[in-house]
């Protein structure tokens, strides 16, 4: 049996969690570019990334903030 290429679906839901979860533990900036996420998603995976996100109109220099959209904050 051979090897699974990709054990993760790459949906947008899941897709902006990472985000959030990058944005929240000072990984990455909400201003910074959505390709910036790469460093986090396997070079071989990333083409799945860069696939949903172009079915969603992002595009990679768009900032974070765009692709985690609304927010909630605790203290509001």
């Amino acid at each position: 049996m051979a090897p699974s290429t990709s054990t993760v679906q790459y949906s947008i839901e899941f897709i902006k969690e990472e985000a959030r979860t990058l944005v929240k533990n000072g990984f990455v900036g909400r201003q910074q570019p959505i390709y910036t996420l790469c460093q986090y998603i396997p070079a071989r995976e990333w083409a799945l990334v860069e696939s949903e996100l172009e079915k969603y109109d992002f595009l990679l220099r768009d900032r974070i903030v765009d692709l985690m959209g609304r927010e909630d904050w605790d203290n509001d």
